[in-house]
């Protein structure tokens, strides 16, 4: 947990207390298994209203910026 925080190898070596850092590398392996980036694939709506905006909203979209006086949201795929 503390690598997935701070990305910083060594410092989890120190703060685990390892003198070798094969040692560290057997708990970053475990956190790239835990937290997988998953695909940075969206599926992108543009609201027009503010009746669009808050179903969309309420269906687990996330407002990204306005465009054009419309609301664009996405959500993962």
């Amino acid at each position: 947990m503390e690598y997935h925080k701070t990305k910083d190898i060594l410092h989890v070596q120190q703060f685990l207390g390892h003198k070798n850092i094969a040692s560290t590398m057997v708990y970053i392996t475990i956190e790239q298994t835990i937290f997988k980036e998953v695909d940075d694939e969206f599926v992108v709506r543009v609201a027009n209203n503010l009746d669009e905006f808050v179903g969309l909203l309420e269906a687990g979209f996330e407002y990204v910026s306005d465009y054009e006086g419309k609301k664009v949201l996405r959500k993962r795929k």
